[in-house]
């Protein structure tokens, strides 16, 4: 086996092998220099023509644009009807806006433990976790890997229960043929800089009900009740932020998401050599594709399989060091989130807006226990996880995907020769 890069040898991914994300066209160009040099730079035409055509990909009846994923899943709390002392159910696991969303609208979170094999929300631990105010699940399709969504609309039906879909990372993604973002009632995605679909910033909420989509676009636009493409009587009906899109990231969305089966198609391949190569490599445990589910690899997330590999101390010491010998290699892994959401000091110190708010104010009754120990899987994989974004995009082929198992098991088949196992075992 060659020395590892840490060590002094050469990588596995030479200096030059890895491009940038998105690849930029001369479509991108000319789009977004056309609407530069248009009238309209805030919500414009580009903004109403990428609300079609996304919703004519994704398959949705209404779409708005957003000016970021975090302000379409508070779109869509609110439009479900979620109010102040409210529960919402949602995974332990993953970025704070899948949870912060909540308390923008007064509401409680309410956390439940990962599927360690999935790495998202455990359908079959939902129900236990309802309680008599529970108004709304929030799923994550994290990593580009759907949730078994008929096991969760048959207990949020059974419950009368809204169903959000976070899709800001499962663009394309798949369960049982159907596109992420049409089996809840409604979803958010991101269009930020390293999302499968990529605009710099910008996001879309989706629905296919009338008037989820009237209620979000009140919150979407300061509480008025027409879009700015309308005659505006500028009043405000309710309670309303300002997360619209701009007419420029709009125009590069577009031109991005003329490309998106494309990428996709891409990302599957390179997916498919990359676990091809990592057959067998002793103590990683690679993502998983479980039937009915078709993933887009918006995250290539791997786990160390600390028993495999015969460790015994903590976990994060043991992964640390393989990341850090993937990354000499070439590799640009890391850490996607650093704790699990019930550790985090928003939820731990339950005072989002002073006076305890919302936990604490009038309707907040029957407060969740936000106790880590609760959640063992999800600290489990947070301990142990490391993952990559752009290895598997274009413009990048199977031979990147190749390097880049090459990477894996070189590090893997030495980890006794890395200096952070070294320095942990006092050689």
């Amino acid at each position: 086996m060659a020395e590892l890069a840490i060590l002094g040898g050469a990588k596995a991914v030479p200096a030059g092998m890895m491009k940038k994300w998105p690849p930029i066209s001369d479509l991108d160009r000319q789009m977004v220099l056309t609407s530069l040099e248009g009238e309209n730079h805030a919500f414009g035409l580009n903004c109403a023509q990428l609300e079609e055509e996304f919703a004519a990909w994704n398959g949705n009846r209404f779409a708005i644009t957003t000016n970021s994923g975090t302000a379409a899943l508070h779109m869509a709390v609110a439009a479900c009807g979620v109010g102040a002392g409210d529960h919402v159910l949602v995974t332990a696991y993953s970025w704070s806006s899948s949870a912060t969303c909540i308390i923008h609208h007064n509401a409680l979170p309410v956390f439940v433990d990962i599927d360690f094999d999935t790495i998202n929300i455990d359908p079959d631990k939902i129900e236990a976790a309802i309680t008599p105010r529970t108004k709304a699940i929030i799923v994550v399709h994290l990593h580009g890997l759907a949730v078994n969504m008929d096991k969760v609309m048959a207990v949020a039906r059974k419950h009368n229960l809204k169903v959000i879909e976070d899709a800001c990372q499962a663009h394309g993604a798949l369960f049982n043929g159907r596109n992420t973002g049409t089996m809840g009632d409604c979803a958010a995605f991101s269009f930020n800089q390293n999302k499968c679909l990529c605009s710099g910033e910008g996001g879309m909420f989706t629905t296919d009900d009338e008037e989820i989509a009237a209620a979000a676009r009140q919150i979407w636009s300061f509480g008025e009740t027409r879009t700015p493409l309308e005659k505006r009587d500028y009043h405000a009906y309710a309670l309303g932020w300002m997360y619209r899109n701009n007419d420029l990231t709009a125009a590069f969305g577009r031109a991005q998401l003329t490309r998106m089966d494309e990428y996709l198609a891409i990302q599957h391949e390179n997916a498919a050599v990359l676990l091809a190569s990592l057959q067998g490599v002793k103590g990683l445990i690679v993502p998983t594709q479980p039937a009915g589910h078709l993933h887009n690899w918006y995250n290539f997330t791997s786990r160390v399989d600390m028993d495999a590999l015969g460790w015994a101390g903590e976990p994060a010491v043991m992964r640390d060091a393989i990341m850090q010998g993937i990354q000499a290699e070439g590799v640009p892994v890391g850490i996607w989130q650093s704790y699990i959401l019930p550790a985090m000091t928003v939820f731990r110190a339950k005072n989002a807006y002073g006076f305890g708010c919302p936990w604490s104010c009038q309707h907040g009754a029957d407060i969740p226990d936000y106790d880590p120990a609760q959640y063992p899987e999800a600290q489990r994989h947070c301990d142990t996880h490391f993952g990559m974004t752009s290895p598997l995009r274009a413009p990048h082929g199977p031979e990147v995907a190749q390097a880049v198992g090459e990477a894996f098991r070189k590090v893997f088949a030495q980890v006794d020769k890395l200096p952070g196992i070294q320095q942990a075992a006092g050689v």
